[in-house]
């Protein structure tokens, strides 16, 4: 870059203490909105002054927005995966693009319990009636929900990170747990987490709560499709913290409607940021906007990671977390 100082380019705010540690070494410019999702054409315009694109999980980073870039020198992602970039056409330019280690384990776990907890006692309905006005007698019938002590807890995916953690917050609810994963757990593992193994029908059939961690893959799209859903009980309820296309939400939402299941509590979406209109008008329905990783000491520590990632490559170094090493041996 014959001393040219770096620049970076980063679609949303991110924690202060990584910017001042990658302000060292580059000069830095983000959009400062936390509600603004930059558009493929803010992007190209961007990275077209940009030495680094630092981006975030809702951001789409293609063929395009990476040929405006005629002088990237690394696309870094603060997800574990780089689904949504075109790693290929990075790849092609010798372009490194880096992600971060799986470290949002105990935050999902949590933010899945919170929508298990939140839409089986009708916690936001509760707070919107309130906030309306509205106190139905401390003893009223009105918003009667689901217990949750004592229930079965249906974990798919649940020999994963995610599920696991999951399963040891259950413990604490006296939940009996059972768990269905393309690979079955050894019996030391299983007897660890309190986990029983069973068929992913059987699973559906028998869970008061079925929780989602199955990752997104071609054979997982539409996991949970009209013939999984009209497998659970009616008095069932599914939560999805994984990722929001392993659901057929059209076919939630009609499962929803009749009465199929008694609930969801959703923190992702098949078409983000978009939500099948039906879903945003049910009570029985707690939606939130992919809260998963929204802790404010993880979001700092998953920032210094991706400046970690940066700041070795701006020193000419392989970064730590390089998806697409292979650009370097052939380099």
């Amino acid at each position: 870059m014959s001393g040219e100082r770096p620049r970076v380019y980063i679609t949303q705010p991110v924690a202060a203490s990584a910017l001042d540690r990658l302000r060292q070494a580059a000069d830095v410019v983000f959009n400062p909105d936390a509600l603004h999702i930059p558009s493929k054409n803010e992007l190209i315009t961007a990275v077209r002054d940009a030495h680094v694109l630092y981006c975030l999980l809702q951001d789409r980073v293609d063929a395009d927005v990476i040929a405006a870039g005629s002088s990237l020198r690394a696309i870094a992602t603060m997800k574990i995966t780089p689904s949504d970039i075109d790693v290929a056409a990075a790849s092609a330019r010798r372009i490194p693009v880096t992600v971060i280690p799986p470290l949002v384990t105990e935050a999902t776990a949590d933010i899945a319990f919170a929508l298990l907890l939140a839409v089986a006692r009708r916690v936001a309905e509760g707070d919107r009636l309130v906030r309306a006005g509205v106190f139905p007698g401390s003893q009223s019938a009105y918003l009667e929900g689901a217990m949750v002590y004592g229930k079965t807890l249906g974990l798919v995916g649940g020999g994963g990170r995610i599920g696991r953690a999951v399963a040891l917050r259950a413990r604490g609810f006296g939940m009996r747990l059972i768990y269905w994963g393309p690979r079955r757990l050894a019996a030391g593992d299983e007897q660890e987490a309190g986990l029983e193994y069973a068929p992913l029908d059987e699973l559906l059939a028998n869970s008061d709560f079925v929780s989602l961690h199955t990752p997104l893959k071609p054979e997982t799209r539409h996991q949970i499709g009209a013939r999984e859903l009209a497998l659970m009980k009616p008095t069932a309820f599914l939560i999805n913290t994984a990722r929001g296309a392993i659901v057929d939400e059209p076919a939630l939402a009609h499962a929803l409607a009749e009465r199929t299941i008694a609930g969801a509590g959703l923190d992702v979406y098949e078409d983000e940021p978009h939500v099948t209109p039906a879903l945003l008008a049910m009570n029985q329905v707690v939606l939130t906007p992919h809260l998963g990783s929204a802790v404010r000491e993880l979001r700092e520590q998953m920032a210094h990671v991706v400046v970690d990632n940066i700041l070795a490559v701006l020193a000419g170094e392989q970064p730590p977390n390089c998806c697409n090493p292979e650009i370097y041996a052939t380099a």
